[in-house]
């Protein structure tokens, strides 16, 4: 059991009982830009929907790599073609534009704390607060991340701790919950997500 699991177990006897399994892989550097286009292009979409239309996405450009200045050279009718949406085609170019507008490199966002990085990419139409969180969670890897508005983390934590709330009381429960877990909220979401999966 690593330094932050035992942290979790002593905070938290009810989140101790599901702190079990293989510990999580850090993540590998990737391009924040891959994986918020990615991100958008998955969203109110099936895992397989999204990938078979990510597919095709990637399929427009040289070497199926999307970059930001191709991308904006992309009309919206043939992103269409390749199954996005018109609405998500909008998106897409203005994450493209704000990619070219701004240095969003893992160097520039490490020397930003979680709450600017949520206020910088939300700029963006198209990307809510909940995508940024997944962003800071998985390619950033930051440790204290509580994504409130997270489907899975909801119900996850009503199904432990036997909550009946919903809307904007059940974040704040959550919330309050979620205090001592700090600085590790990230590991023990991703706790909960696993526990969910397996216990459905």
């Amino acid at each position: 059991m690593n330094k932050a699991v035992a942290y979790l177990a002593q905070r938290d006897a009810r989140l101790a009982g599901i702190l079990n399994g293989p510990p999580f892989k850090a993540p590998g550097e990737s391009e924040l830009f891959l994986d918020l286009i990615e991100s958008i292009m998955s969203q109110q979409l099936s895992g397989s929907a999204a990938s078979t239309i990510h597919g095709r996405f990637c399929r427009l450009f040289p070497a199926q790599r999307p970059t930001p200045r191709r991308l904006l050279k992309l009309t919206a009718d043939q992103l269409r073609a390749a199954g996005v949406s018109r609405q998500k085609a909008g998106y897409l170019h203005n994450v493209a534009d704000f990619f070219l507008k701004h240095d969003l490199s893992h160097a520039a966002l490490q020397k930003l704390d979680d709450e600017s990085i949520v206020a910088l990419l939300t700029q963006i139409k198209g990307v809510g607060r909940w995508t940024v969180e997944m962003l800071l969670m998985f390619p950033l890897n930051r440790p204290d991340v509580l994504p409130v508005d997270d489907l899975g983390i909801q119900l996850a934590i009503k199904q432990l701790y036997g909550l009946r709330t919903s809307g904007p009381r059940l974040r704040k429960r959550m919330q309050a919950l979620a205090e001592s877990w700090r600085p590790h909220r990230s590991l023990a979401c991703k706790y909960l997500w696993r526990w969910r999966s397996a216990n459905r």
